[in-house]
């Protein structure tokens, strides 16, 4: 009865553990989420007020698919400004968040038994991807001492004649890695001479800590330029993930024409009044509170990280960006998914197994939500672990 895309298409296990914590909820217990990946903080007063006056003027009709001039426009310059990334407006694409994004970018290049590199550990969402449009993810395993990133010896090793896209995504969810100016520059030798397309998931681009500055990887080099496809939103960073507003921008306009071809034949444009918020999230004006935001989870960062290291047979790599940790529980289980269900069920923690983005023995866990929570949520993690 279902087609041979849905079948290969498996469930997210963040979603899954998501809806598992719903109903330990329902059944009256208070529940630690720290699975979900979401700012914890409201959307800035000046997106909301740009969102009001937008429904005051009427602004509710159907808009170019792949984005309002403005919008567009706002982009452009931003990733000029921010990033040092030279863009015309018909080479951006908006969409439903940066998954429609990949989505629809995968679905306009792809083709039966392409290959698509991607790092482990990794978003869930990649492969799964991947598989559906008929593609072969090419895992490639880092270490905790590579700080969970991508090698240059590890890319050269992985490529084939079949390899089509290198998956990259910094600041890393799960594991808050962001690569240098340098660690970039390696990569992008190994792959000159080759017509290898680089997706750079940016998504998480203004959590950035400890004084670490972060690097835009199509402007490393020309030659990377011209064959990365920057994927990036507004979830995150600005706090906006209700809102559903992802975007890409790519030196190849041939692409950014197709994909809006294909959003045009399935979801058309984003929400109107959305659009213009993210005007207002991207123009510079909420700027002080989006650091505000940052400076917070940092010190989260801080605490939690602390926190786990102090629990025996846990440890974490303090990460440099994102709101995640990936913590290393193979002392005390390695089936993550054993330990990431017992937890939920005897201490109604939520988290979500390392297995999920292709590391067992690890958990990710947030730290998007105050430092109260956190400390009662790490305490009773550390009572699970030592089994009381």
């Amino acid at each position: 009865m279902f087609s041979d895309r849905i079948n290969r298409l498996g469930e997210s296990l963040t979603m899954a553990i998501t809806q598992k914590a719903r109903e330990v909820k329902a059944s009256g217990r208070e529940v630690y989420g720290f699975s979900v990946g979401e700012p914890d903080f409201d959307t800035p007063v000046k997106i909301k007020e740009a969102a009001k006056k937008a429904l005051d003027d009427g602004f509710t009709k159907y808009t170019p698919v792949v984005g309002i001039p403005d919008l567009l426009s706002t982009i452009k310059d931003k990733l000029k400004k921010e990033n040092g990334l030279d863009y015309e407006t018909n080479q951006i694409v908006v969409s439903n968040g940066a998954k429609q994004s990949l989505f629809n970018l995968l679905a306009v290049l792809l083709n039966h038994g392409d290959e698509v590199i991607i790092p482990n550990p990794a978003w869930v969402s990649y492969p799964d991807m991947v598989n559906f449009f008929g593609g072969k993810p090419v895992f490639v395993e880092t270490t905790e001492e590579e700080k969970f990133k991508l090698t240059a010896e590890k890319l050269k090793a992985a490529i084939t004649d079949k390899t089509k896209i290198l998956m990259l995504n910094s600041p890393s969810n799960p594991t808050g890695s962001v690569y240098t100016e340098e660690e970039y520059a390696a990569l992008g030798k190994v792959l000159e001479g080759t017509d290898i397309i680089v997706f750079s998931d940016e998504m998480y681009e203004k959590l950035i800590y400890g004084g670490k500055k972060f690097v835009s990887i199509a402007g490393v080099s020309e030659d990377l330029y011209k064959r990365t496809i920057t994927i990036n939103g507004v979830s995150k960073g600005m706090a906006m993930t209700g809102w559903r507003m992802g975007y890409f921008a790519t030196a190849d306009a041939s692409i950014a024409k197709a994909v809006g071809k294909l959003q045009g034949q399935s979801t058309s444009n984003i929400n109107s009044i959305t659009q213009v918020a993210c005007i207002t999230a991207l123009d510079g004006s909420v700027d002080k509170e989006i650091e505000e935001m940052r400076i917070a989870f940092e010190k989260r960062r801080d605490l939690t990280v602390k926190l786990i290291n102090d629990i025996d047979g846990l440890s974490v790599i303090e990460p440099d960006g994102a709101f995640y940790l990936f913590v290393n529980c193979s002392e005390v289980e390695k089936d993550s998914m054993k330990f990431c269900l017992d937890l939920l069920d005897k201490k109604a923690v939520a988290t979500v197994p390392g297995v999920g983005f292709g590391s067992d023995g690890f958990f990710r866990m947030s730290f998007a939500m105050d430092e109260d929570t956190l400390r009662r949520g790490i305490g009773l993690i550390e009572e699970f672990v030592q089994g009381k």
